[in-house]
């Protein structure tokens, strides 16, 4: 799958021309989560976690946010890949 990760954040390591991501891997995760964790959970443990809900898009950092299953097909002009 050819993803593009696109990211404001201008002064993170991995942002480059055009807000675009260059990490090889990112952690999407729930605001309640981000919060209560230390820097050191990242990509690199995700496999080590337990998933979360989130209940809308403003519950987390990840802009793309739309619910599994909804029938929402886009959010930010992003249309939902099924």
């Amino acid at each position: 799958m050819n993803q593009h990760i696109h990211c404001i954040v201008s002064n993170c390591h991995y942002w480059s021309q055009g807000n675009k991501c260059e990490a090889n891997e990112i952690l999407v995760a729930t605001d309640k989560f981000g919060a209560s964790q230390p820097d050191q959970i990242d990509a690199t443990t995700a496999t080590q976690l337990t998933s979360e809900s989130a209940g809308t898009c403003m519950e987390t950092c990840c802009k793309s946010y739309v619910s599994k299953g909804s029938q929402k097909v886009s959010a930010d002009r992003i249309t939902k890949m099924s």
